[in-house]
């Protein structure tokens, strides 16, 4: 008997840590609160998560060696002083670009690495990263 008692309560003391070890559906919020696996991030520009893939203003990448193409979004502000970009092989998860003066190109700060510029291109966008066309 007391051998069926002891083996009893390793059995359901190992299903209760067997639970316990299970990942939780939308476990993976980063520090802002997003879900990954259900492919948010966060944007700086409107202070929440969002879905890139659902923004309007999608860019392929160009001239690629890789075995797949990957898309950016941009995010402007309202007032259009500001663009966020979502580089997916950054370190950062977005880039903010800034409009200098009245023409229409946003340019990265000087305290990133790289250089990248956002220029209207026909009908959409360009991104360029140290003069090179990366997504357009």
């Amino acid at each position: 008997m007391k051998k069926t008692i002891l083996l009893s309560t390793m059995f359901l003391g190992s299903l209760m840590f067997a639970q316990k070890q299970a990942p939780v559906l939308g476990g993976d919020r980063d520090v802002h609160g997003c879900i990954g696996s259900a492919g948010y991030t966060y944007s700086q520009l409107k202070n929440s998560c969002i879905q890139t893939f659902n923004q309007k203003i999608k860019l392929k990448e160009v001239n690629t060696d890789k075995s797949y193409t990957s898309m950016t979004a941009v995010i402007f502000t309202k007032d259009m002083k500001k663009a966020e970009v979502f580089i997916p092989d950054g370190a950062a998860k977005s880039i903010i670009l800034n409009k200098g003066g009245k023409e229409k190109i946003w340019k990265s700060g000087s305290h990133i690495k790289d250089s990248y510029v956002l220029t209207p291109y026909k009908k959409s966008y360009q991104i360029k990263k140290n003069d090179e066309v990366i997504y357009q």
